[in-house]
This record gives C-alpha cells, structure tokens and sequence, in this order.
C-alpha cells in the first residue's frame, strides 16, 4: 500500500510539474521546425530547424498559451516558397498572419484540423490556385483576408464559415459570391472576374422557382418584384403540386418495370456486383486486422485508424475504411475523374525539344524502367526535369488519366508536376527541377570532394520522405500504392529536402518488371502486381538502411554474405556494437548513439519478412518526429569536435 501511495504522488508530482518548466509541446516545435526549413531557414530570432523551445524561449512572431502555440505573426518578411503544410499539427492555433510576404503556389488541404483557428491572413502574396476544400473545415474562423493574390476558381467553400470580416479582393475568383456571405458586415470582393446575371439555381431547387434575382441575391419581403406576387401564389403552388405528381407517379412506373424485369430474369448478380453497388458503411465501422497485430507486435503504439498528430491529418473519406484490396489502388488512384480540371500547363513538344536539344544524351540526367529523364533549359534561365515515357506502356487515354492524378497530389515531399504534352503520339511529364539530383547520388556516387550527408539531415531526408509516403498511403483517397521507393527517387532540393518522385506512375510497373531483384522490394514480391501499401512501407526501411550504413540495397562486389543489405543487416540492428560498426563511414562518428538505436528500432519494423507485422506509415513518421526533436543530443565523439567547422551541418 506504501509503493502505491508513493507511486502515486510521483505521478501526480509530474504532472503538476509540467506546465512550470514550460516546454513547448512536440507537435508544435515540430511543425515550427519544419515552417523555418519550409520558408528557406530565414533570420528569424529563437528559430532553429531542429528542436527548441519556441515558448518557453520567446521566438520572434510565436504566442503561447501554456504549452501550446496559439498566435504566429510572421507578416511583413520577405518569405518565399509555399505556405508551410507542417501548420495543419497545430490544433490548438488561433490566430496564424503570414500577409505581406513572397509566398507562391497553391494552398493544400492542411486546415482540416484547426478548430480554433479564427483568424487567418495571407493577403499580399503570391499564392495561386483554388481554394482547398478543408478551409470549409474553420468552424471557429471569423476574420480571413486573402487580398491581392492570384487565387482562381470559386469560393463556394467559404459559404458555410461564421466569418464576420471577409476580404477576397484584387485576386482571379470567378464564379458568383455566395449568398451566405453577402450578409457579411465587413465584406471585400472586388477586383476579380465574377460572373454577371443570376446564379444558377441549387442542385435541389424546385422547377419554376427563383431563388435569387439578377444580382444573386435573395429577394426580399419588401423588394418592388414582390408586387402582385401573393395574388399569383396560389396558381403558383398549385403548378408545383401537379409537377411534384407528375414526377412520382413517373418514379413509380420505373420502379414497377424494374421490379417485374429483375422478378423475370434467371440471372443474380454476383457477390463482388454487390459489393461494388452496397453503399458503403461509416469509416470506423471496421477495424483493420493487421493494424492490431501490429500494435501487438511492435515497440511504437498508437490506437487504430488514429492519423499521425505529426501531419494532423484529417482520415481519409469512405474509400479508406475498405479492405488493404491494394492491386486495385494503382488503378483507382485519383485518375478516373478525368472531367476534373488538370491543374498542369501544356507543353508543346516543340518546346521540349527546344529546351532538352532534341532529348540530347548530353541532357540525360536519369533512366527509370518507364523512361529517360532530360534537363529542359530556357532562355531566361528556368530549368524543368522532362520525363519521357515509353510509348509502348501506355494509350493516350490512359496517359491524361495519370496526368489528371498526378497534377492533384499537394505535398512539400512530393515531386511537382508542372505540365505535360501529349503530341506525335509522344508521352511526356514535366517536373519541377532539384538542383541536388537524388539521395542515391549522394550516398553512392560522390566523389572525394563531396561533403558527406550529416546524420541529422540523414533524419530529416527520412522524416520527409516517410511523410510522402503517408500522403500517398493515409490521405489519398484510394490509398495509392507508389511501387518503386528507392534512394535514385529521392530528390534533394538546394535546402536538402526530400522530394519523392515518380508519384501516381504505379500503374506502370503493370507493366514492367525491371525494378524486381533491385533490393527494395519485399520477399512477397515475386510479379509485378504484387505490390501493396506494405511492400512500400519494406522499401522505405530499405532507404533507411542506405541512409544508415551507406550502403547500396544489393552490391554483387562485397563479399555473398554482405550482398544483400537487408539479410545482412537485419540481425545486426539489435546490437549495439554491431551497429557501430554498420554506420556509414563518412559520418566519421559523429552522431547521437541513441538517436542511432532508434533509427536502427524503426527499420527493423519496416523490413519485416511478414507484411503484416510492418507498420503503417503514419506510425513510422511518429518514430522519426521524435527522432528529430531529440536531434540537438550530444555526437557520440568529443574527440571529433575540432573536425566540425569542416563538417555541414543541416
């Protein structure tokens, strides 16, 4: 009875203990991190890349209440890129300002969890593209300024929020405002390409009804086109009742032939028809099998169908509850609605031919199992990456249904497609260009003059990169299976962030069989169509394990025992000693041992021979956002510190 008194007091001691030493909590000094590498590491005071204290050190433009970051006011800087995706892991953010900045590109979906959030300005950038559909998730915003931007598209997604000041001025919405919004006290619109004459009807109004005049308005009780209306509204109604007549007894003739057809036919539709047109049931109806082996069997926990609090993602909508079907994902994968519109520029092919010399080998700076990859040069000084399919893989159609589904993926981790062309019966893609070409360069073709990976930005590669995957496996409706995870497409930007490449490319390696054998791939995946979300999850522990030993997965000049990576290193991952000795070289010691063990925890999961014992990405990024908040730890070598001024750190 003693020890439980005791063991008691000790936990209430902790917990009272807390709030007085005024650490920041972890989401939030991991999403900080990630906004100040996001927004190109500018001189911000008390930020850093890893770790910190954002409340209790005071960073410059950070509001805290307890231990939670509630205000960010980083206006009037002189930021550039996207705005950072790492905001959606703060859910307790109130008031977010980053107006009068240089930030460019689209908004993703990352307002899904900020249910306090009540006040948002990004007025005075640069920022493209239509409104995504989670800012309709602001239950609690009243005051949002998207001024003098480039936004384009409608913004029917604003219709439902209790905003009280709103400013939408000086952008490209088209489109009509919608009714909800014009009783707005404070309200801005002008300065863009809305639509004259009425707005069209909504998708249940009645035939004959007038549910706004020519302005887009509700008519109003004492409004002048009232005049005479009630000595017509019983002609009116009556018109409604025998129209409302008509349509149900049309409904049940249809319904009547339906039945005597099904009633005269021989046949029954089959049990996977069925399946296909049930309707489908709430998410959280089933529970995933695997999921709870895996919380059976592994070190790092978290309840099931719970979303990574590092992303703040919002769970997928009724696709992701069906069963891990995962050969179908590659064909489902976003690209069946081609009517959507494609985000992408077209490119004429006499313009890429102008830009790479005619697909010169000179300007050949990669080869896949699909196709060659070109440097594009332009006058005024744009580089673009070319990707040019072989044309014997595919149809036109189904190529602009892969553009279609490419050209939706949003994620700072994700390689951006910029445009395409589709002329002369040639395919090709076009990416965005990263100066610093792949992580498997880096690994594995430096040269002695190279600066070597240090073992932080090593952490922070696979953080970013295992955030991609869980975009594509946790957030992507299907769930989209990549396929071909390896280090060649992994590509490192001018700041060393990962950026996944050949994304919604899936359904080519139906096709193809080249990258079987390459040492990524799982010991299920004997064909082409045996990949699922668990084989990627066994590809990215094998990046892990190039990024911890620095090794290739399969290297035919060492020793038959040491060829395979994977079967090699697999029983050493546990011993420490071993482990030391496993380490890549050009780290010359110089890293946190524990952050070591844990990293070595994390791959041993991922590189399970059982599919299902491996976990789901959403908790491998958990792992690794711990891993980079206790980055700041000791390296493992004093004897080494005199090297650091020689050494990069990231």
């Amino acid at each position: 009875m003693i020890v439980s008194l005791v063991e008691v007091f000790v936990v209430l001691f902790s917990w009272i203990s807390i709030p007085v030493h005024g650490n920041t909590d972890p989401p939030d000094v991991s999403a900080l991190n990630v906004m100040y590498s996001s927004l190109n590491s500018p001189q911000l005071s008390g930020w850093t890349a890893n770790g910190g204290d954002p409340c209790g050190q005071s960073w410059k433009g950070i509001t805290c209440s307890s231990s939670s970051v509630t205000e960010i006011n980083l206006a009037g800087n002189e930021f550039t890129g996207g705005v950072p995706y790492s905001i959606s892991q703060m859910t307790d953010l109130k008031y977010l300002n980053l107006g009068h900045n240089h930030l460019t590109g689209q908004l993703t979906d990352m307002f899904g969890q900020l249910p306090r959030l009540s006040v948002l300005d990004l007025s005075f950038n640069t920022l493209t593209g239509n409104l995504p559909q989670s800012l309709g998730s602001l239950s609690s915003i009243g005051t949002l300024y998207l001024q003098n931007n480039q936004f384009t598209g409608p913004i029917d997604v604003l219709a439902s929020l209790p905003l009280e000041d709103l400013n939408v001025a000086d952008n490209q919405f088209s489109g009509w405002v919608p009714d909800e919004l014009k009783n707005i006290d404070k309200l801005r619109t002008e300065g863009n390409a809305w639509s004259s004459g009425p707005a069209p009807p909504p998708p249940n109004t009645p035939p004959g009804s007038n549910p706004t005049n020519n302005h887009g308005n509700k008519p109003h009780g004492n409004s002048h086109s009232d005049k005479g209306r009630k000595g017509s509204k019983k002609s009116g109604l009556s018109a409604v009742a025998i129209a409302g007549i008509v349509i149900s007894a049309l409904v049940l003739v249809v319904l009547l032939c339906a039945f005597i057809a099904r009633r005269s036919s021989s046949h029954y539709i089959d049990e996977d028809r069925l399946n296909q047109t049930r309707p489908l049931t709430p998410l959280y109806a089933h529970e995933f099998k695997e999921l709870k082996s895996m919380e059976s069997s592994s070190s790092i926990t978290m309840k099931t169908f719970e979303v990574s609090p590092s992303m703040g993602l919002k769970p997928p909508p009724s696709d992701r509850h069906r069963s891990f079907n995962d050969n179908d994902f590659a064909s489902k994968f976003n690209v069946k609605r081609t009517s959507d519109p494609i985000s992408a520029a077209v490119y004429s092919l006499t313009d890429l031919q102008a830009a790479t010399g005619s697909f010169s080998p000179s300007r050949l700076i990669g080869e896949g199992s699909i196709g060659c990859v070109y440097k594009a040069k332009y006058a005024d000084g744009k580089i673009l990456a070319v990707k040019k399919i072989e044309t014997s893989l595919l149809h036109s159609e189904d190529f602009m249904e892969i553009v279609s589904g490419i050209s939706r993926l949003r994620h700072p981790n994700i390689t951006e497609l910029v445009g395409y062309c589709l002329e002369a019966g040639q395919h090709l893609l076009v990416y965005e260009f990263l100066r610093n070409g792949s992580l498997h360069e880096f690994l594995h073709l430096s040269d002695d003059y190279s600066r070597p990976l240090t073992w932080d930005t090593r952490v922070r590669i696979a953080l970013g990169t295992a955030r991609a995957v869980e975009y594509l496996h946790e957030v992507c409706s299907p769930s989209a299976v990549h396929k071909n995870i390896k280090s060649a497409n992994i590509l490192l930007d001018t700041e060393l962030n990962p950026h996944l490449s050949d994304c919604g490319l899936a359904k080519f390696h139906l096709h193809t069989s080249q990258n079987l054998g390459s040492g990524y791939n799982a010991p299920e995946c004997t064909s082409a169509s045996a990949y699922t979300l668990k084989s990627d999850v066994y590809s990215f522990g094998v990046v892990m394990l190039e990024l911890l030993t620095g090794r290739k997965p399969f290297d035919n000049t060492k020793p038959r025992t040491e060829q395979s990576l994977v079967r090699w290193s697999t029983p050493q991952l546990h011993d420490i000693d071993a482990l030391a000795k496993m380490v890549d070289p050009a780290l010359r010691g110089l890293y946190p041992p524990k952050s070591l063990s844990r990293f070595a925890d994390v791959i041993a999961l991922c590189v399970q021979s059982e599919p299902e014992f491996r976990p789901p990405m959403s908790e491998v990024v958990q792992a690794l956002v711990r891993l980079v908040q206790r980055s700041s730890m000791n390296k493992r070598s004093t004897s080494h510190r005199s090297d650091d001024s020689d050494y990069p750190y990231y």
